[in-house]
């Protein structure tokens, strides 16, 4: 069988462990050619490939980046067809490269988006396998993608530093976290670094509350506090997340802050254990689902076993933080803030 393989979207750790997971299953336990793409779909757009070989995949499983390179190409993004022309639209372009290659399987290795065209590539009759990551935790269907853990580490690290500066100049301390409309980074990090205030986009905050909440530790001789913010809670699209809550504590309580946006730092680097293992299972596991051709799915992780679920259903909708669930009631009751 002959197996295409491609990584989309933003890049994050464990992207090469999951290639290498792919193609050393599909190579040694089936007998399999790999073909990998080279900048997410624009490679398969433009036929840009190479067969790889067991020996290239050795030695990447901790490096971060991706072998293959990346992009945000979205082939099904304002699609034209020139009838009469003989131009073809992306998505036609992709068949044609599919077939013309002859590939039995495509394997995507992305997050929402990319499974979003993943999914729509099988409605064109291609036999597409789907691998979930991103940082933000947020494909929908799977209990973990691979990169949260290790974004998640960076984050609990920086945060971890913070605290003793904050502590020496009695200041309040913002950090700000990837996750547009996911909260996951900006919640774990924050329950596992200590920090007071949380705010993510699934927990509508009001400012009255927050400086409430501040003045309250004032007054029982905490003297310093850690805010955790994810970067989508901004009502005004000039200003971050990290200064736009530096403001309203200023403003509305008069404290002393400092903001840190960690940006892309969370993004780079080597993949932690855990993702490298889960990036590694992923892999196995899309290799056996092309040996016994079951197509059309993305591979999940449920609880500590691997499944698979519809790519209709994995690009369907994002997974959110459920404001009541078990790890934000804990977090309550143990004092820490979300804003409400």
């Amino acid at each position: 069988m002959k197996v295409g393989i491609l990584s989309a979207g933003g890049d994050c750790p464990g992207i090469n462990a999951a290639i290498r997971g792919v193609g050393k299953a599909a190579m040694l336990q089936y007998g399999m050619r790999l073909f990998g793409f080279s900048s997410g779909f624009t490679g398969l757009i433009h036929n840009d490939f190479d067969e790889l070989t067991e020996n290239q995949l050795s030695g990447i499983l901790t490096e971060g980046g991706t072998i293959l390179g990346t992009s945000r190409e979205k082939p099904y993004k304002k699609i034209r067809k020139q009838n009469g022309t003989g131009v073809l639209s992306k998505p036609e372009k992709i068949k044609q490269n599919y077939q013309n290659l002859e590939l039995d399987c495509l394997v995507c290795i992305g997050g929402n988006g990319t499974q979003k065209t993943a999914s729509l590539l099988a409605e064109e009759g291609l036999n597409i396998i789907g691998i979930p990551k991103t940082i933000d935790n947020d494909v929908w269907g799977t209990d973990f993608s691979f990169g949260f853990d290790s974004a998640f580490t960076i984050a609990t690290e920086a945060i971890d530093r913070l605290h003793s500066t904050a502590n020496s100049h009695n200041r309040t301390m913002i950090i700000e976290v990837m996750g547009h409309h996911a909260g996951w980074l900006a919640l774990y990090s924050g329950l596992a670094a200590g920090g007071d205030l949380i705010l993510i986009p699934e927990i509508p905050f009001r400012e009255k509350d927050i400086i409430s909440y501040l003045v309250k530790r004032h007054a029982m001789k905490k003297n310093y506090s850690i805010v955790v913010v994810a970067e989508g809670i901004s009502p005004d699209k000039n200003l971050s997340a990290a200064k736009y809550i530096g403001e309203v504590i200023k403003k509305g309580g008069g404290f002393e802050t400092r903001n840190t946006i960690l940006g892309y730092v969370q993004r780079g680097g080597t993949p932690s254990p855990f993702d490298r293992i889960l990036a590694t299972r992923y892999g196995a596991k899309a290799a056996e689902m092309i040996a016994h051709q079951e197509f059309g799915k993305m591979v999940a992780l449920e609880g500590q076993n691997l499944t698979c679920i519809p790519l209709s259903e994995a690009g369907a909708k994002s997974r959110l933080v459920d404001p009541n669930s078990h790890l934000v009631q804990k977090a309550r009751h143990i004092g820490t803030s979300f804003g409400d």
